[in-house]
């Protein structure tokens, strides 16, 4: 098993004043995505910063709310579609909750989340195909 930190993602209610804050703090995000649902900017060392509205988040996890899902996540990535899956079973096999099960989401991904012993959501992913 080779999994990588590869995404920290944050929840935002406004997309356009969480790209003003971040880019004060030099973070490259690319300027006209104001109004976009994701966006993503490669920090040093290549992990992504990624930024996705409350809505683009229920839009897959309809239960999501700000007060019980958390607004920032780490994504591991996976080799492999099935070490999604194994990944998530021996997490949720150990005792950690399962928030998301593996589904192979629209945006081409295989996708999971868990939750780390505080309750933030740790996401586990590999491309489809």
């Amino acid at each position: 098993m080779t999994l990588q930190l590869d995404v920290i993602g944050i929840v935002v209610a406004d997309m356009g004043a969480a790209l003003a804050f971040y880019r004060r703090l030099g973070v490259g995000f690319a300027e006209g995505s104001d109004n976009e649902p994701h966006v993503e900017a490669v920090l040093a060392g290549g992990i992504r910063l990624a930024l996705d509205t409350e809505a683009t988040v229920r839009s897959f996890h309809p239960e999501w709310s700000a007060g019980s899902g958390g607004r920032m996540g780490l994504a591991f990535r996976c080799e492999t579609t099935a070490e999604v899956d194994a990944t998530y079973e021996e997490l949720v096999g150990a005792g950690y909750h399962g928030e998301l099960k593996p589904f192979d989401a629209f945006w081409g991904q295989r996708y999971a989340t868990v939750h780390d012993p505080d309750g933030n959501g740790v996401d586990l992913y590999a491309a489809l195909g």
